[in-house]
């Protein structure tokens, strides 16, 4: 007897389909970490500072202007995206691995449910004998 007719739930179907849920939970943080050492190293350079603090006082400028549109400082002494990849990326990737391990389990659950049901299905149906008629 085969490992397949032992475990009738492993089949190579079920095996590709785990092994693309565990991919798209583990590469997109893996990408993630590995853009981010890039990033921080780009936006720990003194001229992105300088150009965050200038763009700081001129959204200072224009919030003192009355029109249409009030502009609001922003609070940050430095740039959101040094901020969110320095202080927040566990926060993301814990988002990312909750989100999509929920999700991706119950579509996961509900597209093996469907084949295993349709596989369970085909069996051949054997005619049930009829009754013998009354003459």
């Amino acid at each position: 007897m085969g490992w397949s007719q032992r475990v009738p739930w492993v089949r190579p179907g079920t095996i590709v389909a785990v092994a693309c849920l565990v991919a798209a939970l583990v590469a997109p943080p893996v990408a993630l970490l590995r853009w981010r050492e890039t990033r921080l190293a780009e936006l720990s350079r003194p001229e992105v500072q300088a150009n965050w603090d200038a763009f700081r006082a001129e959204m200072r400028s224009q919030s003192d202007r009355s029109g249409p549109v009030q502009r609001k400082v922003p609070r940050s002494a430095e740039p959101p995206e040094l901020v969110w990849l320095r202080d927040y990326l566990v926060l993301a990737v814990t988002a990312w691995v909750l989100f999509v391990g929920v999700l991706g389990s119950v579509l996961l659950a509900l597209v093996l449910g469907v084949a295993r049901d349709r596989v369970t299905s085909r069996a051949p149906v054997v005619p049930s004998p009829r009754p013998p008629e009354k003459e």
